[in-house]
């Protein structure tokens, strides 16, 4: 074995015995300051005295289930039981990943809409639900499940528990990320980009695009950690960058993060100002030098954040610095790979992110 396969098992193992004594302290202290603030109330509106109005809709990623025609009867039967008519049933494909189907299911009235799927799913429905005020419901059958994490959502409860939530749960209004990204040959894509989590450039990038899917399929998110081993030792990448009308700033970095919220599988808990509804968009820059030692550095850094502690002492070899702003502007020296919750959207050398405040109405307990 040679030393950088070495190398990578050890960053594979230190990251591994990170995460598992975070998850051991968050769980004893999941009511306290590690966790990403709630909802607030005030933002809700309670559904259980909302008359019965149109059909729910679901938007299925069918190759996220075995048996969809049981999941059909299933959703058949608690829509009567909380007194709307037979919901409507859409499934993606390759061409439409579900913003067609979430554009459909709203021209034909349905009351909510219910992304069953991955975190591609999600956004891509989110996309079409944005500023339409339809309520999205959530039944997550993906690998990291990012945003149903980030709401709390019972995920070992199962289907019939999370239907129930998306048909009659609470109304919450909440913010979204947009990012356009700009091509090496000076094209800006048409498209702009939703994400309800986190975006990013960089390391997390790289991560998610050397994700296996048979090993994800085995192994969750975990399977992302075995990913980024191989990316260890790439190069640390340059950018510039300007937040809103503050002066723009060159950095030397891992990644960087643009959130809209701050948990990640595994509750932790990258961006701890970051809210989903506060209307403000959380910049991280992460960087790691030193190689083991510095990614060690970074991820006790993310996992003491967890559980409240934060702790950035200069001249560290694992470092994480925050911005808060509306709007941010990114160039890199050289095309870098994009991701937006967990889906890679292609290498860019220019990004245009900003946030949309409340404009999309998820449905949770």
């Amino acid at each position: 074995m040679s030393w950088e396969q070495v190398v990578s098992v050890a960053a594979l193992i230190v990251a591994v015995v990170a995460a598992v004594v975070g998850l051991l302290v968050l769980k004893r202290l999941r009511n306290g300051a590690q966790r990403v603030p709630a909802l607030t109330s005030a933002t809700a509106s309670d559904q259980g005295d909302r008359p019965p109005s149109g059909p729910a809709a679901i938007i299925l990623n069918p190759t996220k289930v075995t048996r969809p025609e049981t999941m059909h009867e299933l959703l058949s039967e608690l829509s009567a039981a909380a007194g709307l008519p037979e919901p409507l049933w859409f499934e993606t494909t390759v061409e439409d990943p579900g913003r067609g189907q979430a554009e459909q299911a709203i021209a034909a009235g349905a009351s909510v809409v219910i992304a069953a799927g991955g975190d591609g799913t999600v956004r891509a429905v989110a996309e079409a639900l944005a500023d339409t005020g339809t309520p999205m419901g959530l039944l997550p059958l993906g690998t990291g499940n990012l945003l149903a994490r980030n709401l709390d959502l019972p995920l070992e409860a199962g289907t019939r528990a999370l239907l129930t939530t998306a048909l009659t749960g609470t109304d919450h209004p909440i913010d979204l990320g947009w990012i356009r990204a700009e091509r090496a040959d000076g094209a800006i894509d048409e498209h702009e980009h939703a994400f309800l989590v986190a975006g990013g450039v960089g390391f997390d990038a790289a991560m998610v695009a050397g994700a296996d899917e048979q090993l994800k399929a085995r192994m969750g998110w975990l399977a992302y950690f075995v990913a980024g081993v191989r990316h260890l030792h790439g190069r640390r990448i340059r950018l510039t960058m300007q937040v809103d009308d503050q002066p723009a700033v060159d950095l030397k970095l891992r990644s960087l993060v643009f959130a809209n919220c701050g948990r990640l599988p595994g509750n932790l808990v990258l961006l701890p100002d970051a809210e989903i509804d506060d209307g403000w968009l959380d910049v991280a820059a992460l960087d790691a030098r030193g190689g083991l030692f510095g990614w060690a550095s970074l991820f006790g850094k993310v996992v003491l954040q967890g559980v409240g502690v934060r702790h950035d002492l200069p001249g560290q070899p694992g470092s994480i610095e925050f911005w808060r702003g509306h709007a941010v502007s990114v160039r890199t020296e050289e095309p870098q790979p994009i991701q937006v919750d967990g889906d890679l959207i292609g290498e860019a050398v220019g990004l245009h992110v900003r946030v949309s405040p409340e404009t999309l109405v998820v449905r949770t307990r």
